[in-house]
């Protein structure tokens, strides 16, 4: 009975556009990390991501970013994707095959600790308290899924006398298309559901 191991389903490995032409996304049938985890320095990736640590001593990627079942990689700007492509995605199976660890524990909670003490600067009074509280629905229901699919993350950072400040990760930081995708879907979308919201901005993650 004891090679009931050998049963388990093989890693399926599949790769998918981005709107970014520097990102690829690298789509699994194994869950990988339950979240999201958005690695654009070697540093924080060192600290917290052993897949990610991995792939940054690649000389070709630039950015790691995961979540749920996909890795979404950055390259750098003087390799192709037909170069590199086939290499990365047989790096990134052959280290799900061998069971290795995606991200460390406690990342989510320190994560959170930055996020909380980041927002603890914006102080929300009164009817704001609402407005934020919309606008962080609206982004979580309706943008958030989309972004994802396309290998990406949005996260809500602050909202100022109309102003809405987000935060993009994954394939959408640095991507060209995104600042389209803001101005015309998202701002679109929260100046009508919230009219309070005069305008969109984002810092990339």
């Amino acid at each position: 009975m004891e090679n009931t191991t050998t049963t388990a389903n093989p890693v399926m490995l599949y790769t998918e556009q981005t709107p970014n032409p520097e990102s690829l996304k690298f789509v699994s049938n194994r869950m990988l990390y339950r979240g999201t985890a958005d690695f654009r320095e070697e540093e924080l990736a060192k600290e917290w991501s052993p897949l990610g640590t991995a792939l940054f001593e690649l000389p070709y990627v630039k950015g790691v970013y995961l979540c749920n079942n996909f890795v979404t990689v950055t390259k750098e700007f003087n390799y192709a994707w037909e170069d590199i492509m086939l290499k990365l995605k047989d790096f990134i199976k052959n280290y799900i095959e061998e069971g290795k660890p995606f991200i460390n524990d406690g990342f989510e909670e320190a994560m959170a600790k930055m996020e909380e003490e980041r927002g603890a600067s914006y102080e929300y009074s009164g009817e704001e308290v609402e407005i934020v509280k919309k606008i962080k629905d609206l982004i979580q229901t309706y943008v958030k899924p989309a972004v994802e699919m396309d290998g990406g993350n949005i996260e809500f950072k602050n909202f100022d006398k109309g102003k809405v400040v987000v935060v993009l990760q994954g394939s959408c930081s640095g991507c060209p298309s995104s600042t389209v995708t803001l101005k015309a879907g998202i701002e679109g979308m929260l100046k009508r559901m919230v009219p309070e919201v005069t305008e969109v901005v984002a810092e990339m993650g």
